[in-house]
């Protein structure tokens, strides 16, 4: 009888579980094909702070529309890390990497970027020393890496050094990082609603500046336009509204590390997308990152569960 409960309350755990994975996934699954709306409307004559204000404006109505209360946090302190959730997770994070690509290759910024698990991993080691990562992570973080540089890679092998635009991708990976690590202590005493509220006002806040120094602004009959619109509200509603709350949440239930594995399977998704609405081909070598990604995620997991 004891038996059969336990073997009923692992498996409600188990499923638990499997739904913050799924949730993970499908919020990577948004980021990467948002690359491509991203795309779309730099081609219809957006800036790249336009695009984000725009976007983030979009997503806050929405969180704010379904979570209007509570206003405020419990401290100045909580205020603060909020404030420092929408430069790192909001702000800085997508200026500078739209801003990178200006200055060096998309492919340098690509897998720059795709250094943000390990980065939090090393960070979590540094401030937790009980959380250290171990090899077995590690090792499948270095094989979802080499995954990532494959497809990436997929239709040209071109790698050139630029130090302002390569240390923009930089700060952006670390923006990241920071910004899933602050989830945690903030995720402890508010819901996800809540945090990703504040993080796009404070998001907003501090991008406002750069839009300012925009030498020009996009018409209104521009934004209009259906094919802009469309995408715009897409940008607002999914990668950024559904997927900050869904990310939130995994980082809640499966912790840091475990969720910004996933971070890896962004790529794939990109390069999904660009097939099917860029038209763009997948080459052998597009295949075999894809697969060393997934490889090395499961790896990293499994290996993690045995603590090795």
């Amino acid at each position: 009888m004891n038996n059969d409960r336990n073997s009923g309350i692992g498996s409600t755990r188990l499923n638990s579980k499997l739904a913050f994975h799924v949730g993970a996934f499908l919020a990577v699954t948004a980021w990467g094909v948002a690359f491509i709306n991203t795309k779309i409307l730099l081609q219809h004559g957006l800036t790249a702070v336009e695009i984000y204000i725009y976007r983030f404006f979009i997503a806050y109505l929405c969180v704010l529309i379904l979570c209007p209360k509570p206003l405020r946090s419990h401290s100045w302190s909580d205020e603060f890390k909020f404030l420092l959730c929408g430069l790192c997770g909001n702000s800085i994070y997508f200026i500078a990497e739209n801003t990178a690509v200006k200055y060096t290759l998309v492919t340098n910024v690509s897998l720059i970027v795709t250094l943000s698990p390990i980065i939090t991993a090393l960070i979590i080691g540094l401030i937790y020393r009980s959380q250290c990562p171990g090899r077995g992570f590690m090792t499948g973080s270095l094989v979802a890496f080499m995954g990532v540089a494959c497809v990436i890679f997929n239709s040209s092998f071109v790698m050139k050094i630029n130090p302002l635009g390569d240390l923009l991708a930089l700060l952006a990976a670390i923006c990241f990082s920071v910004y899933s690590i602050l989830l945690k202590p903030l995720n402890a005493e508010y819901n996800v609603w809540f945090i990703t509220r504040k993080t796009f006002l404070y998001g907003l806040v501090t991008g406002l500046p750069f839009l300012a120094v925009e030498p020009a602004i996009t018409p209104w009959s521009v934004l209009t336009e259906p094919a802009v619109m469309g995408n715009l509200v897409f940008l607002g509603v999914v990668p950024s509204m559904a997927a900050y709350v869904l990310w939130a949440q995994s980082v809640k239930r499966l912790g840091i590390i475990s969720s910004n594995n996933y971070l890896y399977i962004s790529p794939i998704m990109t390069l999904i997308a660009s097939y099917i609405v860029l038209h763009e081909k997948i080459s052998a070598v597009g295949y075999i990152g894809c697969a060393m990604i997934l490889a090395g995620v499961i790896l990293s997991e499994k290996l993690a569960a045995k603590g090795r």
